[in-house]
């Protein structure tokens, strides 16, 4: 039967008077605007009408009220013009709604006649001008349907509606409402399913819309024998019902049983492939064009990644690894939830529900290895709730084992295998030998029998012995990453005077496969029990002060970061020539670090400091930038003027204290991108507040390492992100009212950076091949070329040509060689320093230049 069709004589079984209807939406009304001033919406629970007489109403009486109540809403939206909801008929149209939302909902006997008959109405009436069929309440009617007929048998004609209806729901999907559709779709095809088959037949589960991941799950489930199959039925069917922010004690032990019926490493492998379909998988982009009355075009585009219901599913799936604690699942949960908390444009990040619930199982999993991808994540993602998801997440971790989170982290590190910076493992005769090279960096050679060396990986290796070659390449990738995490994780350090007993150093960094890779090339203070502190750095194998004499540190009972804000000048310049004389790169800024000091003007304003004030950044950098040091910004937009989202923060929790740079837009013609952000932002002062009291702090009473960490952050923000760092900004159209500032800040006094770069750059230049034609002259660095002599400024790296300070515009070019990159530096880090020792080998040879872009330039007097 057609139930489309069936709609002459939808109300021919009606016989209560429709005046009874007229009358209880009227005196509902009459009752509710009594008791409210303004009438959006109306909550019948507020009235005596529904619960005294309409809901004692038998059902079949409720029924026909239903659909009396779907003719008057549509006949109502047929004929509105406005969206005020002023006038009395509008109000009513509210209460009729709200009725039919309540009837719904509310337990309500069907016949199968009744159902037939609602779904009917629903599918021939609109509720809006724009209808989609859930606008009415579908879904509610759908759930008695489901209670009802559960564990009873149906006829025919409601088979053949709710195949009707399934139909409709496919017809009229749309991204807004599609996750719902879906959820209705797989509620029907259960119904349909029981109908049809043995009470203990497994319904086949599988993913439900069209995306990518559809696709390829629901592939390969076909592709599995039947026993497998079945069970992975019961497993989705089980994941597709989870909600909340985390998975309850019920669900985990269920789970855990079909994964047993199913074997755990079927399981893992199974999911394992979907979750590596997800990093993988890039979000699509759908252009849209929208044509306003007025004839403006307005274009944007919308980003899709896969269905939320097939988020929820997956999931479920990752709560379900909270099982497991082996490398590959703890590694394959992490990189998917830095891919989850990717941002897409216009929308934030990807999947967050994935990515909370990664965080959640990374945490709930069994041992350390799980909380330290957690503190990895820490650094990686931007997201401030998320940041503090993680905190939350590594504070109880920490609480249950009686340390503190610094000491957890510590504890958490994974040594990929690694002892020492490198790690041996025999492939048959063949001998694979893994070194740590740098921070991310490593070097895999092999052994031959007869003892040579040999690059590639020998083939019958990668045919006899393809798992462990993978797992091997699997350590690899996660000692390069675990070098990069604990290196930046140990720069912040460097913000708190954080102290450790010896034996936790010695344990956990000096005697760590890859910790003490980073720990032996940086410089500690050794506290004593008498309360002298005394400095070393390791060098084979022997710890030695700045004056090269070797140091007993046995007599050691704490440990700590030592940080040049704490030593005088001599201190600091004996650390930088060691550092130099031996060849020893840190793996961090330390002995070159930049420190900032109060200033004659600080002293002045007392609370605030104006050092980093009156600069232009580019705001999406600097927003970057901020939260890749922890602080916490909001980007400004032209829709709210700036309120509330003018302060950058960082949160120092040691101290009780918190450091804000203040922030303001540029507003100015066209200085907006296309959601309405602005591009441009003048900074302001920076302050510090008592968290505790909320006051302001005098400058005086900030910890000096603090106070120059924080400068120091700041100082980074204004000198990547300032618009004076742009060769182009000016030639491509920039601000024509901040064109002054470019030239001043390109040119102009140098930075604490700036100044640091100067120092290591009149030490390292005279050993340089350049060395006879270049020497520092105040703010630059000037080259003596073939053709022309060239000044570039050690801040910005901008250069001006002599005689008459022409400037010279040079993109740096990432895909050519860089001449610097085999200069040996102290530190790694600065790419400002290699931007300006490349073009310094540049300009040295310009009369082998061929790119016409800069040898016009040159040519040009």
């Amino acid at each position: 039967m057609n139930f489309l069709k069936k709609i002459k004589n939808v109300f021919s079984d009606t016989t209560t008077d429709e005046k009874e209807f007229k009358q209880a939406v009227h005196d509902t009304w009459k009752e509710y605007r009594t008791k409210r001033e303004y009438f959006w919406g109306c909550n019948l629970n507020d009235t005596t009408t529904w619960p005294q007489i309409v809901k004692t109403w038998p059902d079949n009486k409720k029924v026909a009220f239903a659909l009396w109540l779907v003719t008057a809403i549509s006949h109502f939206m047929s004929g509105r013009r406005t969206g005020s909801n002023a006038d009395e008929a509008s109000q009513k149209n509210a209460v009729q709604q709200a009725y039919l939302q309540a009837l719904m909902r509310n337990k309500l006997l069907l016949e199968e006649d009744d159902v037939v008959r609602l779904f009917n109405a629903f599918s021939q009436y609109k509720a809006n001008d724009w209808s989609y069929l859930t606008t009415w309440p579908v879904a509610s009617l759908l759930n008695q349907v489901v209670k009802q007929w559960k564990d009873k048998p149906f006829s025919p004609v409601l088979e053949d509606a709710l195949r009707q209806l399934k139909e409709l729901l496919d017809k009229y999907m749309s991204p807004y409402d599609q996750k719902e559709h879906i959820k209705m779709v797989g509620k029907i095809d259960g119904m349909l399913f029981k109908n049809t088959n043995a009470s203990s037949a497994v319904k086949p589960v599988k993913f439900m819309g069209n995306d990518p991941l559809a696709e390829f799950a629901n592939l390969s489930l076909e592709r599995m024998p039947g026993n497998e199959k079945l069970v992975w039925y019961q497993i989705l069917a089980l994941a597709q019902k989870v909600s909340g922010a985390k998975p309850s004690q019920k669900y985990l032990n269920e789970i855990k049983t079909l994964i047993k019926a199913l074997g755990a490493d079927k399981f893992k492998k199974t999911t394992h492939d979907w979750f590596h379909f997800l990093i993988e998988l890039k979000e699509r982009e759908e252009t849209h064009s929208y044509t306003y009355s007025s004839g403006y075009e307005y274009n944007y585009s919308s980003y899709d990644y896969i269905t939320s219901v097939n988020a929820d599913l997956i999931k479920g799936l990752v709560w379900a690894c909270a099982h497991f604690h082996d490398g590959a699942s703890i590694q394959t949960i992490s990189a998917l939830a830095e891919r989850a908390f990717k941002k897409i444009p216009g929308k934030g990040p990807t999947a967050a529900a994935i990515g909370n619930a990664c965080l959640f199982t990374l945490f709930a999993s069994k041992g350390l290895d799980g909380i330290g991808q957690l503190s990895r994540l820490r650094l990686r993602i931007k997201q401030g709730s998320t940041q503090a998801l993680i905190d939350k997440y590594l504070a109880s971790a920490a609480g249950e084992k009686g340390v503190s989170v610094s000491e957890i982290e510590d504890m958490a590190v994974d040594d990929a295998g690694m002892q020492h910076g490198n790690k041996t493992i025999s492939f048959d005769d063949y001998t694979a030998v893994v070194n740590i090279t740098g921070i991310g960096k490593t070097e895999l050679n092999w052994i031959k029998p007869d003892g040579a060396p040999q690059k590639s990986v020998p083939a019958h290796i990668k045919d006899k012995h393809a798992a462990r070659l993978k797992k091997l390449k699997d350590n690899i990738k996660l000692a390069e990453q675990t070098l990069v995490t604990q290196r930046d994780r140990i720069d912040r350090m460097l913000r708190e005077d954080r102290r450790m007993s010896k034996e936790h150093f010695h344990t956990y960094y000096l005697q760590h496969g890859i910790m003490s890779f980073i720990a032996e090339r940086l410089i500690w203070n050794f506290h004593a029990a008498d309360n002298t502190i005394r400095q070393a750095i390791c060098l084979n194998d022997q710890w030695m002060n700045q004056h090269k004499e070797p140091l007993d540190i046995t007599t050691a009972t704490e440990v700590s970061l030592w940080h040049p804000v704490q030593a005088s000048v001599e201190t600091i310049k004996s650390w930088r020539e060691f550092l130099v004389a031996h060849q020893l790169q840190q793996p961090l800024k330390q002995a070159f670090r930049e420190i900032y000091l109060l200033t004659e003007a600080e002293f002045t304003t007392k609370t605030y400091s104006n050092r980093m004030a009156a600069h232009l950044l580019r705001q999406h950098q600097f927003n970057s930038l901020a939260k890749s040091r922890n602080w916490r910004y909001t980007l400004m937009g032209a829709f709210d003027n700036g309120m509330d989202n003018g302060i950058a923060s960082l949160s120092l929790p040691a101290y009780n204290l918190r450091a804000e740079y203040w922030i303001n837009e540029v507003n100015a013609v066209d200085a907006t991108n296309d959601t309405g952000i602005w591009n441009y932002i003048s900074t302001d002062q920076v302050r510090f507040l008592d968290t505790l009291s909320g006051n302001l702090v005098d400058l005086v009473e900030i910890p000096a390492q603090v106070f120059s960490e924080v400068m120091r952050d700041v100082d980074l923000f204004v000198g990547v992100a300032s618009v004076g760092n742009d060769p182009t900004w000016q030639d491509s159209g920039g601000l024509p009212a901040y064109r002054d500032y470019w030239t001043a800040y390109s040119f102009g006094e140098l930075s604490e950076v700036a100044k640091n770069r100067k120092d290591i750059l009149a030490n390292l230049v005279p050993r340089l091949k350049i060395g006879p034609v270049a020497t520092i002259r105040d703010k630059f660095l000037v080259v003596k070329g073939k053709l022309r002599t060239y000044k570039i400024h050690i801040g910005s790296t901008n250069i001006l040509m002599e005689p008459n300070d022409q400037y010279l515009c040079i993109v740096p070019d990432r895909s050519q060689q860089n001449p610097a990159e085999k200069i040996f530096l102290p530190f790694e880090g600065d790419n400002g320093l290699s931007v300006i020792l490349s073009k310094a080998f540049l300009l040295a040879e310009d009369d082998v230049i061929t790119d016409p872009t800069i040898t016009s330039q040159i040519k040009l007097k």
